[in-house]
Formats: structure tokens, C-alpha cells, sequence
């Protein structure tokens, strides 16, 4: 699912310069619409234009169409390891971030051809701003701009992704797939409780006893409907 419709990119003051990322365009590939929500509204905010795909086979049939400036890739998608993506990309020349849930991705995507990673929950909007500037750009760091926490994402999106966490759980399936989107999206939401819950799942009890906290999250979140 590409990203919502966004306003116009903003634009930068009268008089000013440009906005860090203005003119870029960017591929965000996850599975996850609650950290998308998260990057779209950094990255938009910054004068990016971005696009969205869910899996590595939305990805390649994008890029057979598009040539964005820089590709940030999760490491855990519905259909394949994004370590095999970014060695496709970055093979082209065209850098590419890491992105996970789990610090140890880090070498991984390092050894796949990423030019940096990025762990959830994202720390540092100007941070990531400023990286991805360099990296798309050449350009030197920015002089301004203060290491602030990055905008809350819309926790409808987490609700929708918690509903999906709890059919990937009690379903038959790629369980190891479930397991770790879970862990992933607790941890960008900062909910250590359900990330912990999600870390040892053994019988058919403890998948029941997390699908009861999903759902009290879900039911929780659907009062800000």
C-alpha cells in the first residue's frame, strides 16, 4: 500500500534555504504502517517525496519504474529477508539503509551493502535527516537543526498493525515471520511489556496470553477512533 495522500511537500520559508530533502525522492520498504507513519511524517516534513512498498516483491516491481535517490529497507519483510534487497540496490549503486527492530540487524544490513542503519524506535529525527541528506546527496552536514525526538505516528496506524500481529500469531503460518514483527513494532511503539511477551513463544498458551494483550491494546487504541 503506497502512503496516504500528503499535503504539498512544505516548502521552505521566504528567504531561507531549501528544506534539507527537498527534491529527493525515497522507497521505504516495510511492513509495518505504524513505523511508515513515523518516517513519512519526518521525511515529508523535511521536503521528501516518498513511496511505500510492503514487501520485496512490491519493492523490485517498483524500482522497475522508479529510480528514488535512497532506500531505506526493514530487515524482517512478509516475503524474504530485506538483506537480499539491499544487496540488490546497493549493487546498483544506489544507497540504501538498514532498518530493524533488533540493534544485532545492524551488522547484517552492514555486510548486505547498507550505507547506515536504523534502529527503531527512531531516536533522532534530525539525526536521520541530516544522514540521509549526506548519503543521497554529498552533501556536508547540516548546520542547523537540533536533535529532536521525532513526531508521534498515528496510533491508529498501530492499532492496524497490532490487528495484523494477532492474526500472524494465532494462524498457522511462519511463525519465526510473526514473532519478530511483533518484537519489531513493540519496540518502535515502546511498549516493552508486549516486546518481552513476544520474545519467548513456546506453547499454544503463550500465544493465547499474547493475543489477550494485543487485544487490550487494539481495544484501548479503538477509543481514539
Amino acid at each position: 500500500m503506497p502512503f496516504p495522500p500528503d499535503a504539498p511537500v512544505p516548502q521552505a520559508a521566504q528567504g531561507r534555504d531549501r528544506l534539507p530533502l527537498q527534491g529527493l525522492a525515497l522507497l521505504v520498504v516495510d511492513d509495518s504502517r505504524f513505523t511508515c507513519d513515523a518516517l513519512r511524517l519526518i521525511l515529508h516534513r523535511a521536503g521528501a517525496r516518498l513511496r511505500r512498498a510492503e514487501s520485496l516483491e512490491i519493492a523490485r516491481l517498483h524500482r522497475a519504474f522508479h529510480r528514488p535517490d535512497l532506500a531505506i529497507v526493514d530487515l524482517g519483510l512478509p516475503d524474504g529477508r530485506g538483506e537480499d534487497l539491499i544487496a540488490e540496490l546497493s549493487a546498483e549503486g544506489l544507497p540504501v539503509l538498514g532498518l530493524s527492530g533488533d540493534p544485532e540487524g545492524r551488522d547484517a544490513a552492514m555486510d548486505a551493502g547498507a550505507a547506515g542503519f536504523i534502529e527503531k524506535p527512531i531516536g533522532s529525527a534530525a539525526a536521520l535527516v541530516r544522514l540521509i541528506r549526506q548519503l543521497a546527496t554529498g552533501a556536508g552536514p547540516l548546520e542547523r537543526g537540533q536533535d529532536t525526538a521525532p513526531p508521534p505516528a498515528d496510533p491508529l496506524a498501530l492499532r492496524d498493525d497490532l490487528v495484523r500481529a494477532a492474526g500472524l500469531i494465532t494462524r498457522s503460518g511462519d511463525q519465526h515471520y510473526a514473532q519478530s514483527f511483533l518484537r519489531s513494532l513493540a519496540r518502535a511503539a515502546g511498549d516493552s511489556a508486549l516486546e518481552a511477551a513476544a520474545q519467548d513463544i513456546r506453547t499454544a498458551f503463550d500465544r493465547a496470553k499474547l493475543a489477550r494483550m494485543i487485544e487490550e491494546r487494539v481495544t484501548s487504541l479503538g477509543s481514539l477512533a
